[in-house]
Order: structure tokens, then C-alpha cells, then sequence
């Protein structure tokens, strides 16, 4: 597997999720203030330009959620997704997806003040989704229920890099207890490592 990624960047979800699964793969920075250029193998991997971007076998994955999903699904004994015919995998997709379809457009809709009634915003408004947020997180060990799963790398990057090293959100207890939980993880460490040592 080959991982195309940048330090300081939303790709640390997958380089941490990488680390988790405790499977090999080769790490390919890539320097995004540069940008792509025709005939790159990161271009051809994804057109958008964008990391993370994974290729497995030749094939590429591109979108922090579908890698993640990809990932989990493609190393059952990680137990990092529950398996298909689990019930506990509805919830799990549930917030794997709400990462991007939620929390990062109300972010954004906070941080550039953009009004929109919440009627026409899939996500609702700001509010809501940290309402939400908080209350999963107070009632759960972890965004999925009560063990840490692949969308733990997706939410628990985006309210740290919010919190912590953005400082744009602010710490609620539920979020900050929840992301000390994820930073027990020995892969967390790990995969900040490697991105010190990169930077």
C-alpha cells in the first residue's frame, strides 16, 4: 500500500490509521504547496490533487472517509469497523460520514460567518452539530460506541487540529476527555513521530 501525504495536513487521519492496522506501506510526501504536475503518479492517483490518496494493488482510494472505511474493511483483524451484518455497523457509518458531512461544513460555516437558515444546510447549523457532538461524546467512550474505531482517526484529527492546534473551536469537557482517550492510543504516538520527523 502506498500512502501519498502531507505533514500538517488532514492526512494525518490516515497515516494514524495506517499505524493502527500495524500493516506495512510506503509513505510518499507530498509537498502540496508545489502542487501536481501532469504525469505524477499522486495526480494520476487522484485528479483532485488532494491527501490523503491510498493505493492498494494499483488501485487508488481517495476521500479521508472512503480510505478509512477501505482500510478497516480491508483489515478485519484490527477490528477497526465492525463487519457487515453487525449492528453496530450502522452507527459506525453513521459517524464515520458525519466527519465530513457535518462537522467540517459547520466549522467552516462558523469560521467564514456565512448565515444560512439551517433549513438549507444539510448539516443544520453550527450549533446543532456541536450540540450533537458533544452529547455523543459524553454518553460514548468513543465517537462509534464503546470501542475505538476508524472514524475515531477521522473526528478525533479534525477536533484536534480545531482545538489544539488551531484553537478555533472551543473545549468543551466531552471533547477534550475524548481526545485524551484517543491519545492513550500507541498509534497516535506513533504517527505523530513519523510527522515530526517529516516536518
Amino acid at each position: 500500500m502506498k500512502l501519498y501525504w502531507a505533514p500538517r495536513s488532514r492526512a494525518f487521519r490516515t497515516l494514524w490509521l495506517m499505524e493502527e492496522t500495524g500493516a506495512p506501506y510506503e509513505l510518499v510526501r507530498v509537498e502540496l504547496s508545489s502542487g501536481a504536475t501532469e504525469g505524477s503518479d499522486w495526480l494520476a492517483a487522484n485528479p483532485m490533487g488532494k491527501v490523503p490518496t491510498l493505493v492498494d494493488r494499483g488501485v487508488p482510494v481517495a476521500e479521508s472517509g472512503a480510505i478509512a472505511l477501505y482500510v478497516a474493511d480491508r483489515f478485519p483483524e484490527t477490528e477497526l469497523s465492525p463487519r457487515l451484518g453487525d449492528p453496530e455497523r450502522g452507527p459506525f457509518l453513521h459517524w464515520l460520514f458525519f466527519a465530513a458531512t457535518c462537522i467540517e461544513p459547520a466549522l467552516l460555516q462558523k469560521l467564514k460567518g456565512i448565515e444560512l437558515p439551517p433549513s438549507s444546510a444539510g448539516w443544520g447549523s453550527y450549533d446543532k452539530v456541536m450540540t450533537v457532538l458533544e452529547g455523543r461524546l459524553s454518553e460514548n467512550h468513543f465517537i462509534a460506541g464503546d470501542r475505538f474505531t476508524a472514524a475515531d482517526t477521522l473526528l478525533a484529527t479534525d477536533l484536534r487540529y480545531f482545538i489544539e492546534i488551531f484553537k478555533l473551536l472551543e473545549p468543551r469537557p466531552a471533547f477534550t476527555a475524548y481526545l485524551a482517550r484517543c491519545a492513550e492510543r500507541p498509534a497516535f504516538h506513533r504517527a505523530l513521530a513519523i510527522e515530526a520527523e517529516y516536518a
